[in-house]
């Protein structure tokens, strides 16, 4: 537990109570790769964050197609959050891409934590606007730079993921076919 702690403490100090009360209202889980834990149409009740692993967040549209909006591995919080925070029915679905032990934080128990411990409530709101800020900057990327340009983005930003993530995940989270995907690596790698 002590690399959530150090998650929170990189933007807020709890005192060893504070610790101790977060602690009593997460849960810890181990997950087998291959492992859906949320499912699209379900109503989300956890904040998810990765102790060891590797998660992803996709969505499925009408012509089956997956579409990856983000990774999680460790240290990284995830989760469906327009479910979460609407309490509607989600259109993501999260899967464990490596087995994984992961940090399950209800929605009731955080909302009880911003009332014992308020400066959690600026911890998830940093959190929440820095995931805000990302995904408002991917989207202009998807808008204005070349598949070439987003993935030699995604490398630089995300070198861990290179080697761990699938390459069909990553053509998805880019924007582009695997076969576009597979081609255009062809193509860098000549240069």
């Amino acid at each position: 537990m002590a690399q959530i702690l150090e998650n929170i403490n990189k933007i807020v100090t709890l005192s060893p109570q504070e610790e101790l009360l977060f602690l009593s209202k997460t849960e810890i889980k181990t997950y087998r790769a291959k492992t859906i834990i949320v499912n699209a149409g379900e109503i989300s009740q956890y904040s998810y964050f990765v102790n060891s692993g590797l998660l992803r967040s996709f969505n499925i549209n009408d012509n089956i197609v997956e579409h990856v909006l983000s990774f999680a591995c460790e240290g990284w919080w995830i989760g469906d959050m327009y479910s979460l925070i609407s309490q509607k029915p989600g259109n993501l679905f999260i899967e464990i891409l490596e087995d994984a032990e992961v940090v399950l934080l209800s929605r009731e128990n955080q909302n009880e934590l911003f009332t014992q411990i308020p400066k959690l409530e600026r911890f998830f709101r940093i959190l929440t606007e820095n995931s805000l800020v990302a995904h408002q900057e991917r989207l202009m990327d998807n808008l204005s730079l070349t598949a070439e340009e987003r993935f030699d983005k995604f490398c630089k930003r995300y070198p861990t993921l290179i080697q761990r993530v699938p390459q069909k995940q990553i053509a998805s989270y880019i924007g582009v076919t695997p076969e576009f995907f597979s081609k255009m690596k062809s193509r860098l790698l000549k240069k």
